[in-house]
């Protein structure tokens, strides 16, 4: 008699397709149309003022665009304005810890979303406004903030790196053993795979070797398992679909139709992925907390920066 391989917490899961719309869902959608939103604002600004950006500073006041376009120009003062004020809704994300009320509206992962997605559009705004002049006192700050942006890609990378469950509380080694072990055991009653041939999957840097890892080398070891693993699995995939579905999943990279092989290839994701986390927990909680320390100071800075350009522009009459 045939038996069905669930993973934990998974058994009597509604078929795929079927599930209702979820929180995540919900959020993924706002985030998308948040995206298309920006790339589209982006796309014209560039489509519009391209001949103007073209030109040398020489040149520019003979445009029929400079009188819109510069930077205290009717469009350009307004993209500085609109720039300045999605910087300012960056420090919202921090100060969710200190307001109670602010930190129950919405999961932590999903400001964290926006937070990314206001941190890439004010940046680009404002070199709008700057008509891509970036001298002087605006082109310290602008500096400063493309260097908040950069390392905002990097700490959400290390934050991805920590596990967390559902509502965003870190776990622990124990939680994080005891899915280890759930996990497998589940494995280990399965009949499709060799335990040997998963092996390569769950093969991560000991926790002593991650301690011994410079920063560099932490960053490289943390990129290269996480590249590695679609590629792994699609191994695995390979190995039980036809001809035409290895044509139809790219080559095992995308989900195939077999319920029970995506059960097994699902369990052994996330067997690989706490592998990773585990070796890795200590360190990488070392260094978002110094990404905290890092990343911070240069908000302020910026903020302390574009409060003096805006009082200088005021004082010589811009607004």
């Amino acid at each position: 008699m045939a038996t069905t391989f669930t993973t934990p917490g998974h058994a009597g899961a509604a078929p795929r397709g079927r599930a209702p719309a979820s929180s995540e869902t919900w959020h993924h959608l706002r985030l998308g149309l948040a995206w298309a939103v920006m790339l589209a604002i982006i796309g014209i600004l560039f489509w519009y003022g391209l001949p103007y950006y073209r030109l040398s500073i020489e040149d520019r006041p003979s445009s029929d665009l400079h009188r819109i376009l510069r930077p205290t120009g009717y469009l350009g003062l307004k993209l500085g304005m609109f720039g300045t004020a999605l910087f300012c809704t960056l420090f919202l994300y921090p100060l969710r810890k200190a307001w109670k009320w602010l930190g129950r509206m919405g999961k932590t992962k999903h400001w964290l979303d926006f937070h990314i997605l206001v941190g890439i559009t004010a940046p680009i705004l404002v070199t709008f406004h700057a008509s891509f002049k970036l001298g002087g006192l605006i082109g310290i700050a602008y500096w400063i903030m493309i260097a908040v942006s950069l390392s905002g890609f990097i700490g959400r990378y290390i934050y991805a790196q920590i596990p967390r469950s559902m509502n965003a509380v870190q776990l622990s080694m124990d939680e994080l053993e005891t899915q280890a072990i759930e996990l497998t055991e589940a494995l280990s009653k399965q009949s499709m795979f060799e335990l040997d041939e998963l092996t390569p999957l769950l093969e991560v840097p000991t926790a002593e070797d991650v301690r011994k890892m410079g920063l560099g080398a932490l960053f490289v070891s943390l990129i290269k398992l996480d590249l590695k693993r679609p590629f792994m699995v699609s191994h695995l995939r390979r190995r039980v679909l036809t001809g035409w579905e290895k044509v139809t999943t790219l080559g095992g990279l995308r989900s195939s139709s077999h319920y029970e092989l995506e059960a097994i290839v699902d369990a052994v994701r996330k067997m690989s992925w706490l592998h990773s986390k585990m070796a890795f927990l200590d360190r990488t909680q070392q260094v978002f907390h110094l990404w905290h320390v890092v990343h911070r100071p240069f908000s302020y800075s910026f903020a302390v920066i574009v409060l003096i350009h805006i009082g200088i522009a005021v004082s010589m009459g811009y607004f």
